[in-house]
């Protein structure tokens, strides 16, 4: 019988509970991971399993440290739901060989996933997936596969239950001075949207004239009050009316696994999170005085590279996801500075080479410290410093079935003008893109985690941003 196909997309593979993603194809991946090690040779170090709040992920955790124990390796298992970025810290503090996360991130609560994390703590390159991807598909589902029940496995020594909040904690404080941000005094409201980033910026916050508030901060695998635990607009409403209601300073969110980061001004409306990426790099460049280069998505914004010229430090771009920003920040090791994604996914190389949102949390506190300035005045500092840019997006489902028309019409379509710009450029470095006059642009691409189409979109105001998003939506034909 032929298997369920597997996929890694942008960000591990993801699948609707008791549909696709189930235990024995849990089971099956790790059994995927343990020979595409195997196949590597001898293994030094450990494999960190790690898990988030999603309904049964710490179960479907333990399946697969049971997989892998019983194929030899040495496991440690978080005893705790955590974040991904927690995991990825593991992995680099205990020189493990990789890791394994169960999570789904921001998808909606009926999916969860599974991510594969290098022995750099980041993403791994493409080749490395689809080694995994295709030991993977050579399971049989009627192949029986090995497991060492966890007690055993523990009693072996293969299995190690491990605490990875303290350490995490840690290596953040090593990177963040948080007597500083605990001096401070700002007021903080916290959205962990009932995901595994919880209590972490209270935890490391606590005891100063600096306040945390925290909201949805008990674990419920129905996420609810939301579509899915992704820190967008229109999910944070919650956020939004607190920060206001309670005169705070800002807002913080964080996606189901933590790895990405929303951010609230004090006025109560969502930052785009191509102005909070580009602020960070600003933070990086003129007030830690760190120089390297900037990995940007070509979905990121224009900002960066304006940045990258005034500090004079490089700029590369690569495909959306991490999988692709990762190595190039691996590869260039302490010459490279920060990778930054459109979805509000960024890395501070001298921490970790892979996006995390509580540490993005805690420089963005920083920069308003070293600033005094609120979030909304932030802003406006950086469009002085780098010119107006505007961003926006939308997320268009489709029947699966018009998924190559789709494709095929903006392949072939080559349009003079969008939302009375002139095309200047169409190239496809990973859906469709479009550069227009004044440096606007729009992105058509397939997302890699859902049934979805996605628009992504840049100019020099708002109304012109979205005038692109519906001139794209129409090539689209939807």
């Amino acid at each position: 019988m032929a298997a369920q196909p597997v996929h890694f997309g942008t960000d591990g593979w993801r699948a609707v509970i008791a549909d696709q993603f189930t235990f024995a194809n849990v089971q099956r991946c790790a059994q995927g991971v343990a020979r595409y090690h195997a196949e590597q040779g001898a293994v030094s170090g450990p494999l960190v399993v790690g898990y988030d709040t999603r309904f049964l992920s710490g179960a479907f955790a333990q399946a697969a440290a049971e997989v892998l124990a019983a194929n030899g390796l040495s496991v440690v298992l978080a005893d705790a739901p955590v974040p991904t970025p927690a995991v990825c810290s593991a992995i680099v503090e205990r020189k493990a060989a990789g890791g394994v996360v169960i999570t789904a991130s921001h998808n909606p609560p009926e999916w969860n996933g599974f991510k594969y994390r290098s022995a750099s703590g980041g993403s791994p390159p493409q080749r490395t997936l689809a080694a995994i991807e295709r030991h993977i598909q050579a399971i049989a589902e009627t192949e029986p596969l090995a497991r060492l029940p966890l007690a055993e496995a523990q009693r072996q020594g293969l299995v190690q239950m491990a605490d990875l909040q303290g350490p995490y904690l840690g290596r953040l404080a090593r990177y963040v001075d948080v007597d500083a941000l605990k001096k401070c005094g700002l007021s903080v409201v916290v959205d962990a949207m009932h995901g595994a980033g919880a209590g972490y910026l209270g935890a490391m916050l606590r005891s100063g004239a600096t306040v945390t508030t925290e909201l949805r901060g008990e674990r419920n695998p129905a996420f609810p009050g939301m579509h899915n635990p992704e820190p967008i607009a229109k999910n944070l409403k919650p956020l939004m009316q607190s920060v206001v209601q309670e005169g705070a300073d800002v807002g913080i969110a964080f996606d189901g696994d933590a790895d990405r980061v929303g951010v609230v001004d004090e006025r109560g409306q969502l930052l785009s999170a191509l102005h909070v990426g580009a602020l960070l790099a600003y933070l990086l460049l003129e007030f830690r005085n760190e120089r390297g280069l900037i990995v940007k998505s070509l979905t990121s914004s224009s900002m960066l590279w304006r940045l990258g010229e005034r500090y004079g430090v490089p700029v590369r771009e690569t495909p959306v996801g991490f999988k692709h920003i990762t190595p190039v920040l691996v590869e260039e090791g302490s010459r490279a500075l920060v990778g930054i994604e459109e979805s509000g996914g960024y890395a501070v190389c001298r921490h970790l080479p892979e996006r995390d949102g509580i540490m993005s949390a805690l420089l963005f506190l920083e920069l308003m410290a070293r600033t005094g300035k609120k979030p909304s005045a932030l802003v406006e500092h950086l469009l002085g410093l780098v010119g107006p840019h505007y961003y926006d997006r939308v997320d268009l489902a489709f029947p699966e079935g018009e998924r190559a028309r789709i494709q095929q019409q903006l392949e072939q379509v080559e349009p003079s003008s969008m939302a009375g710009l002139r095309v200047e450029r169409k190239d496809q470095p990973d859906g469709v893109r479009f550069t227009l006059q004044g440096g606007a642009w729009v992105v058509v691409r397939f997302s890699g985690t859902e049934p979805l189409l996605r628009v992504y979109a840049e100019a020099d105001n708002p109304q012109r941003a979205r005038g692109l998003l519906t001139a794209a939506q129409e090539l689209a034909g939807l």
